[in-house]
């Protein structure tokens, strides 16, 4: 006889019906990003792969508002993943912990990017997401986060696409599950474009008024008002740009970040869609809205960027307007960490709409 299901086990489970898993097909190769939800909401329309949690397309009546990850590769260039628990670089892969009776210890992360002598966009760039529902609008999809080299804590954490009309919303969860408060940044980053314009021409707007200064490792080092080519405030041509660029958004600071003092902690209402970021084409507009935890964005305005043969627009310029709750080095800087206590959580949303 089997016994009463524990807690524990249905966190882990997540209790996905058997209506609800994706149905392989037997004719067409696996996705590599894994296997992918769709939703749908009148005439918007989005695709999310589990590894990653990524967001690999979405379109208002058949016009795209993001990039496309195609089904054969990994994302290109981080394209629509989940940067969790932290976003961007950390230092040479180490941090400094402080423990509740003062003491310190180094942590050690694993080195992922070694270009930069960082470990770079969290820990679960490659791991796979399990489904926890989807419905005809929205997928939501979590990961466990254990503890590992340079991270001895224990998370939960989701991630829920769901599409309106116009757009779509992004919701982040995380959970404490271990005995002891546990550091929490999220990111995320998407590519953006607008339908068919070719993305070098459109116009970026954003109304940060303070970007980073960054160390030849691109860790901050200081802030400075944006001038020139990084003051978006007006809007800008993006194929006129040249940035991988952490800005800091105004109005918006640290202590909004999430207080890991429940399941409020960050959450977002109707009125915290503060729009953060527009790209705009000749006839209409892509909105980015964030709610006041995502108090940072990095810009990176590639001029490689892989599309799939067959696509409108070849090889070329791309712009990654990433959200995110803190900045980069987070973990020892300390700035825009959110502390989540044993048992309690945090969460917090983005979204993205046609105009």
């Amino acid at each position: 006889m089997r016994g009463a299901e524990s807690p524990a086990a249905a966190i882990y489970s997540g209790r996905m019906s058997v209506s609800a898993r994706p149905r392989p097909s037997s004719d067409a190769p696996a996705p590599v990003s894994g296997p992918r939800f769709e939703i749908r909401h009148g005439g918007a329309r989005a695709v999310v792969g589990s590894v990653a949690a990524v967001l690999c397309e979405l379109e208002v009546d058949g016009h795209a508002l993001t990039e496309t990850v195609p089904t054969e590769s990994l994302p290109p260039q981080g394209c629509g993943i989940v940067l969790a628990p932290w976003p961007n670089r950390v230092r040479g892969a180490r941090w400094q912990l402080t423990e509740p009776d003062g003491s310190t210890s180094i942590q050690l992360l694993d080195l992922t990017d070694p270009r930069w002598g960082a470990a770079s966009h969290g820990l679960l760039r490659n791991t796979a997401y399990r489904l926890v529902e989807h419905t005809e609008s929205s997928v939501e999809l979590a990961a466990l986060i254990p503890p590992q080299h340079g991270w001895p804590f224990l998370l939960e954490t989701s991630v829920r696409y769901e599409v309106e009309p116009d757009g779509l919303v992004v919701t982040h969860h995380a959970r404490n599950l271990g005995t002891r408060p546990a550091p929490w940044a999220v990111g995320a980053h998407p590519y953006f474009r607008v339908g068919a314009t070719p993305v070098a021409d459109l116009e970026l707007r954003m109304p940060a008024p303070v970007a980073l200064d960054v160390d030849d490792k691109l860790i901050p080092v200081g802030s400075h008002p944006v001038a020139g080519g990084e003051d978006l405030r007006a809007g800008l041509r993006v194929g006129d740009l040249d940035l991988n660029t952490t800005f800091a958004l105004d109005g918006a600071g640290a202590d909004e970040s999430g207080d890991g003092d429940g399941d409020a902690g960050g959450a977002t209402a109707p009125d915290a869609r503060r729009e953060i970021a527009c790209l705009t084409g000749p006839d209409a507009s892509t909105v980015l809205w964030a709610d006041p935890a995502f108090a940072w964005v990095q810009v990176f305005t590639p001029g490689d960027f892989p599309r799939p043969l067959g696509s409108a627009e070849p090889t070329g310029t791309a712009v990654a307007i990433e959200p995110m709750t803190a900045p980069p080095n987070a973990l020892n800087s300390g700035e825009g960490l959110a502390w989540i206590e044993p048992g309690a959580s945090w969460s917090g949303s983005w979204g993205a709409r046609r105009a």
